[in-house]
């Protein structure tokens, strides 16, 4: 299977609570009018500038071995390296939102309205987040419609520059799933353009194969923990 997924924008649901913890607000904080007025804004402009587009490729363990081995580049131990040998299958993915409203960011930037293009940033980038769970969810669905699947199967995706996968691992991603279909290009320090894109690999599996602790070397320099909400959604 290798399938390019158009979604509609509506479709994406951004969570202000989690944009405005971006911008460092508490959500326990009501938020100044002013810091309301800017999200309203900048959430009016991202589905106004958003042309979300995602690509899923179905690839298998022993080819996903040598795409995560990349340039040589990874962590020693790694999360990703225990939990893909344990699964059931494996999808490349990459999501983006289109060209236009990263413009719109460095645009404002360049402009000095820092307050609007710091919005905007965090919208597309929790945008861009809501895109990659649909993208999961795409794949989720069509392993059960192919009865790959069960109910009690869990799907969870994961990105080069995480978790000891180095971010160098996207060379040889993009090499296997030809993002460049749905307008993504890869630069020569690997970062992706459109800025706000993402890429990886969806793991499908019994939720046991994607628990793991956050005790790796790498882990007390990670200020996100999102695994850790992950594993407890599972």
């Amino acid at each position: 299977m290798r399938e390019i997924i158009n979604f509609p924008i509506q479709d994406i649901k951004t969570d202000a609570d989690a944009i405005l913890k971006n911008q460092g607000i508490s959500p326990c904080t009501e938020p100044p009018e002013k810091i309301n007025a800017l999200l309203n804004i900048a959430t009016d402009l991202f589905y106004e500038l958003s042309a979300p587009v995602g690509i899923l490729s179905e690839v298998s363990i022993s080819e996903f071995e040598v795409i995560y081995c990349g340039e040589g580049q990874n962590e020693k131990t790694t999360p990703v390296d225990e939990i893909f040998r344990q699964a059931a299958n494996l999808a490349l993915f990459a999501v983006t939102l289109g060209e236009e409203v990263s413009q719109k960011i460095n645009e404002l930037f360049k402009l000095n309205e820092f307050a609007l293009g710091s919005m905007l940033d965090s919208v597309a980038s929790e945008g861009t987040e809501k895109a990659g769970d649909i993208t999961e969810n795409h794949f989720f669905k069509y392993l059960i419609k192919n009865k790959k699947a069960t109910t009690s199967t869990r799907v969870v995706r994961y990105s080069p520059g995480y978790c000891g996968w180095h971010i160098s691992g996207q060379k040889k991603l993009f090499e296997f799933l030809h993002p460049e279909d749905i307008g993504i290009s890869l630069g020569d320090s690997f970062l992706m353009h459109p800025l706000k894109s993402i890429s990886g690999v969806v793991i499908a599996g019994q939720k046991e194969i994607h628990y793991f602790k956050d005790n790796f070397p790498f882990c007390h320099e990670c200020t996100r923990r999102t695994c850790r909400e992950r594993i407890k959604s599972l």
